[in-house]
């Protein structure tokens, strides 16, 4: 099990949410099951061993961190070599898995998500600058280009506006759970934006990501041509989404800022499955 919580599989389930209703949408219909196996397969072990490297680099952080302390390299349940090779075997293998089921398209777009997450935001990002989150979000929109891509072997202008989506999401998702840990950040001396800024910055920051977010939910259903269903889903859980950021404003507080986190995830989920049921309704199924 130690093993297994290298991979932070709570995190994994998040980001595969969105890789199968892309690739319906891209099929314009259910694709393959097969493909849909192999892609999430490979797409599992990919996200589980960035996330094992980013427990190999930040085990010195994550022993100062309430939050992280209980993690497999901070407890010595594994050792730090162990999950270097660990991590590495998975990328390996989901990079193989990803080639030779899928195709080298998306083989090669979850290496680099891997190699940014790993390089640009863990090693770089995280330790000196308040975009570290912004920016190294990028790495957690990749799997809607993958699912896109393991259809059409190709990433279209409907894959780009759904990474755009999920880029802009990830700041206010994070910055909110942030928000209930930011002392942790600073014991850590972790420059996270809201161990630095007033609450009500970061909760102006985060009004300022979600708007983007609400237009890209409500734009994509036109880009890929979605019916009704699609587009009333994605602009009233946008718009609630914004309203739980504005009210974040108004009250300042860690219950607040973790109900922000928690509909986040649900935006998340509702808005991708509203996009796969809505090709099926028009197709009858």
């Amino acid at each position: 099990m130690a093993f297994v919580a290298l991979t932070k599989p709570r995190i994994i389930e998040l980001l595969l949410v969105s890789t199968v209703p892309t690739m319906v949408v891209a099929q314009r219909g259910l694709p393959s099951v097969w493909l849909m196996i192999w892609t999430v397969v490979g797409g599992t072990l990919a996200a589980g061993g960035a996330n094992a490297y980013n427990m190999y680099v930040d085990r010195d952080i994550d022993a100062l961190m309430e939050r992280t302390k209980g993690r497999p390299l901070v407890t010595g349940e594994v050792a730090p070599r162990e999950a270097l090779v660990f991590a590495t075997v998975l990328e390996i293998a989901a990079f193989g898995l990803l080639w030779s089921a899928v195709n080298l398209l998306s083989a090669v777009l979850a290496a680099s998500a891997c190699a940014f997450y790993v390089i640009v935001y863990t090693i770089w990002l995280k330790r000196t600058s308040k975009q570290n989150i912004v920016i190294g979000g990028a790495a957690g929109a990749v799997p809607v280009l993958i699912g896109w891509s393991a259809v059409t072997n190709s990433i279209g202008i409907e894959a780009l506006v759904l990474f755009a989506l999920m880029f802009m999401w990830t700041p206010p998702h994070f910055w909110a759970l942030a928000i209930k840990y930011a002392d942790d950040y600073r014991a850590a001396d972790v420059p996270m934006l809201p161990a630095l800024a007033a609450p009500r910055t970061t909760a102006n920051q985060m009004i300022l990501y979600t708007v983007p977010v609400a237009v890209l939910g409500v734009v994509f259903g036109f880009v890929a041509d979605l019916g009704w269903l699609y587009l009333v889903v994605s602009a009233v859980s946008g718009a609630v989404f914004l309203w739980h950021t504005v009210t974040l404003r108004n009250d300042l507080s860690v219950g607040r800022a973790m109900k922000v986190f928690s509909y986040s995830i649900t935006y998340v989920t509702l808005v991708f499955a509203a996009m796969a049921v809505d090709i099926f309704v028009a197709n009858g199924v």
